[in-house]
């Protein structure tokens, strides 16, 4: 009795078993093709959004660029701007205001022929001993020997065979011997650009020889495109030279 028992309970397991996984196989062999996946469908309605707002996008970057202009674009000639200081129209001496108006304007002069001509220490020396000097991608340098070894190294680089070219914006007196020159600038190599891509300020004291050298820079790569959008979003912030 016990061994038919057992024989009864291990043919239905194994029966059991046999007929479920067999029963498993034929529903899957004969079950329909499984749909396009959700995950898939997902991913292509995602993709379609994503370049329809990247063109989108796109587009209404080159609007704002194509329509982002810049009204006040400075004096090429150094000389011809008229310095202004706090003294002005109240007894300021006219001659000695040109006189140093001219010799500021020499030293930037000086400066665009030493960069054409790749000379470091040349381009240096225009700078008092503990300038500073910050360029449009924020590195920043302190003192004349960091200034003249870091333009050696990009006078055989990055910025090899070009020249410099700025366009001013204002000179400003801040007494007899501090001034603070704005210009558009830019680099470039054949013929000078019609539109200078960065703004500068130059800041220069009159140091104990007489001689003008400039005691720090700052330089800004303007953002067209981020101009307009800010100006457009916010009108109030638009410079009174712009509107």
């Amino acid at each position: 009795m016990t061994t038919d028992r057992t024989t009864d309970r291990t043919g239905d397991r194994t029966g059991d078993r046999s007929d479920d996984r067999t029963g498993d196989r034929t529903d899957l062999a004969g079950a329909p093709p499984a749909p396009p996946s959700r995950r898939r469908n997902l991913k292509r309605v995602l993709l379609a959004t994503a370049l329809t707002l990247g063109l989108t996008a796109g587009g209404g970057c080159l609007w704002l660029d194509s329509t982002s202009e810049v009204k006040a674009t400075g004096t090429a000639e150094c000389t011809a701007v008229a310095p202004a200081s706090p003294g002005a129209g109240t007894g300021t001496d006219t001659g000695s205001a040109t006189r140093d108006r001219d010799a500021v304007c020499g030293v930037l002069a000086s400066l665009a022929r030493a960069w054409g001509a790749a000379d470091a220490d040349a381009y240096g020396a225009l700078f008092t001993p503990d300038a500073t000097y910050t360029t449009y991608v924020g590195t920043h340098y302190q003192g004349r020997g960091d200034i003249t070894e870091a333009h050696r190294a990009l006078f055989g680089g990055f910025v090899k065979g070009t020249k410099l070219a700025d366009s001013i914006l204002g000179i400003r007196f801040l007494g007899p011997d501090a001034a603070v020159v704005t210009s558009r600038g830019d680099t470039y190599e054949g013929g000078r650009p019609q539109e200078l891509s960065k703004v500068q300020t130059y800041t220069l004291t009159r140091e104990a020889d007489g001689r003008w050298r400039i005691a720090a820079f700052q330089n800004t790569r303007r953002q067209p495109v981020m101009e307009k959008a800010s100006f457009l979003l916010s009108p109030g912030t638009v410079p009174g030279a712009e509107r």
